[in-house]
């Protein structure tokens, strides 16, 4: 597929108000191995080629296991992910795809018993920001492949 428009060059102005997201969660107290991993998986259901090459580079780069980056799909049956990975990866699908135009309470349940109120509310920017950038990349065909490790990097 052709790319359509370079949104990060002719729209920076537009963007850069969600660059924002990433200072504010740099600072956040979630892990951001963990916040790569909900970024990657989001990207898997959004089929966001650009997100998936760089998350799994960054998480590849922050020593993440090709093992668990290629069972994320099938995350729920996989015993190598924590409960606290699980339960983000939960929120995270959950706020992505909305079904039936709500987030499950099970699902708050079980993101309760592993974050606190204030990281809730970050993993759920987060899920807005990767849920905006995915929309954006796979409107304009954004060019996957080329990505660096740490790239983008935002640093607290």
């Amino acid at each position: 597929m052709e790319p359509r428009i370079n949104v990060f060059e002719k729209g920076g102005n537009a963007v850069k108000v969600l660059y924002g997201f990433g200072s504010y969660l740099a600072k956040s107290s979630i892990e951001q191995p963990l916040l790569h991993l909900m970024y990657f998986r989001v990207s898997q259901i959004n089929g966001c080629a650009f997100c998936l090459d760089m998350h799994s580079k960054d998480l590849r780069a922050a020593g993440e296991s090709e093992q668990r980056l290629h069972m994320m799909a099938a995350w729920r049956e996989a015993p190598i992910y924590t409960s606290r990975e699980r339960a983000a990866l939960a929120w995270a699908e959950a706020v992505t795809e909305l079904n039936g135009n709500q987030v499950p309470d099970e699902v708050y349940n079980e993101v309760s018993n592993e974050f606190s109120e204030q990281e809730i509310i970050d993993l759920t920017i987060a899920t807005i920001a990767i849920n905006s950038y995915n929309r954006i990349n796979v409107a304009f065909r954004t060019h996957a492949g080329a990505y660096q490790p740490g790239q983008f990097a935002v640093h607290a």
